[in-house]
């Protein structure tokens, strides 16, 4: 269900040739990110998923279908066989698997757990998009680290450090990562050049890494092919006889 977890984007890709601009201010930052979110109906979008971990690798062909800012739904494929779907609602997450037929139904504590964040459905939508996963206000301090724009709370909680760049050129998130000590956590998403399709820029590529003590994964996406603002379906069904997952 965590290497579902993808996004969307085809046609010209942007270079990211613009220069930090030092007089911005983080109001004026966080302003442009904001206004980057695409605004957009409807998303359908295909892409390659390549996910790697100690002691497994596969890659699989991913599907998307969103309604923004209502329903993320994603099929995932292996040779045409469907293995995988997932829908996801701003109130709940429901998933099933047609190998082992399982499925599960319920609340964003799961993804929560997975992912070693508290995450909701615009967290969700955020990492798709290549938007802050956190809500961005002036409790942030501004640096410039890379020719990017380095966003980091004044105050890290306790067992939580988060940090952000952001790209001078189009404003969406170069960088984002999230580190608990404590629990050997650490949790990032790095994506590659964004695409611009009308004027309006969605990820072409990004890379999650995640650790927790000795385990760590990879999920790795490409992104193939995006149309947007098109009429779409989100056929879902748990199919009968499946049985529902016990997780602890």
């Amino acid at each position: 269900m965590f290497l579902l977890l993808t996004s969307c984007g085809s046609g010209k890709k942007a270079v990211g040739s613009e220069i930090a601009n030092k007089s911005l201010s983080l109001k004026d930052i966080i302003i442009n990110h904001d206004k980057a979110l695409p605004e957009f109906s409807t998303i359908a979008a295909r892409m390659q998923v390549r996910y790697e971990s100690v002691t497994d690798s596969q890659s699989l062909t991913v599907s998307l279908r969103m309604q923004k800012n209502k329903k993320i739904w994603i099929k995932a494929s292996l040779l045409g066989i469907t293995l995988a779907k997932i829908y996801i609602t701003p109130e709940s997450v429901s998933y099933y698997e047609t190998i082992s037929s399982t499925y599960f139904k319920g609340d964003y504590s799961l993804l929560s757990d997975w992912l070693g964040i508290d995450i909701d459905f615009e967290k969700a939508q955020g990492i798709l998009l290549g938007q802050s996963i956190f809500d961005l206000d002036n409790e942030y301090v501004l640096s410039i680290e890379a020719n990017k724009y380095m966003l980091q709370p004044k105050t890290q909680s306790y067992n939580f450090i988060y940090s952000l760049l952001i790209n001078p050129d189009n404003f969406k998130i170069a960088t984002e990562s999230l580190t608990q000590e404590k629990d050997e956590r650490i949790f990032s998403i790095n994506y590659g050049a964004y695409q611009n399709l009308e004027g309006e820029y969605f990820p072409s590529y990004f890379r999650i890494n995640a650790t927790q003590k000795e385990e760590r994964t990879q999920i790795i996406v490409n992104y193939k092919k995006v149309d947007y603002n098109v009429s779409i379906r989100f056929p879902y069904t748990i199919p009968m006889g499946y049985e529902e997952m016990q997780l602890k």
